[in-house]
């Protein structure tokens, strides 16, 4: 007799079900089902972690949860402020530049520092954010970078060759000169895998200060003339160009 046939339905935890349909966070997700307010089947279920294969019905604080209408916005992100849904310090956070707005839960995809600025890309689809950070799909992600001082045709040299700080290989893709003056310089930078504070340490270990760190463009999608604080929704073939999953 044969044995029998394995479903090839993947089965997935509550809380990333709620994730992947775009209602909140994964850590979000097992917050509210601890907190009891997620039921499957009608079912009051505590583990973040049972096991959901796609046919169950799953309601959240008695309302069915579908998956939620995509969204996808770009915004410019201010100096100064966090890219985080709450701060413990009380910082203002991107979230606050949303309020008023009526959008669903939005992730960030990616991270910005709070010293850092420019193009940041929120979504509820979690798969298309995966395939922009996911350093296996390589989106190029472009800064450009005041430093004091004047680096020279061997710091750009360097800043490809890379460096190993804290034990982490550091390098960038591309790095040009763009302007220079006499006790600082903007230069273009490219990154298809970001670390945390990636180009800050880089240029650190190469003997430079970032006195400002601005991103311009994801992929092919660049800031533009989006002003400093402000978000716009992201077309259907921006989004598009975008999708590396």
């Amino acid at each position: 007799m044969p044995p029998p046939r394995r479903s090839s339905t993947p089965v997935y935890g509550l809380a990333r079900v709620l994730s992947k349909r775009g209602i909140c966070s994964r850590s979000q997700g097992e917050r509210l089902v601890r907190e009891g307010r997620v039921r499957v089947d009608g079912r009051l279920v505590r583990d973040p972690e049972f096991p959901i294969a796609g046919h169950e019905r799953i309601e959240m604080d008695g309302e069915s949860a579908h998956a939620a209408a995509p969204v996808y916005i770009a915004m410019n992100k201010p100096r100064g402020i966090v890219v985080s849904a709450a701060d413990e310090r009380g910082r203002d956070t991107v979230y606050s530049l949303l309020e008023g707005a009526g959008l669903p839960w939005l992730g960030p995809v990616g991270r910005l520092d709070k010293a850092s600025e420019g193009l940041l890309l929120l979504t509820n689809d979690t798969a298309w954010a995966a395939g922009i950070t996911d350093p296996v799909t390589h989106v190029p992600k472009t800064y450009h970078v005041q430093v004091a001082g004047r680096p020279d045709e061997a710091t750009i040299a360097a800043m490809l060759e890379g460096v190993v700080e804290a034990g982490e290989p550091l390098r960038a893709t591309a790095a040009t000169l763009l302007r220079q003056g006499e006790r600082n310089a903007w230069l273009a930078v490219v990154l298809e895998e970001g670390r945390n504070r990636h180009i800050r340490r880089l240029l650190a270990a190469l003997g430079f200060d970032v006195l400002r760190l601005v991103r311009v463009a994801i992929g092919d999608l660049a800031l533009g003339e989006l002003p400093k604080g402000q978000w716009r929704y992201l077309g259907a073939d921006e989004v598009s160009a975008l999708r590396r999953r």
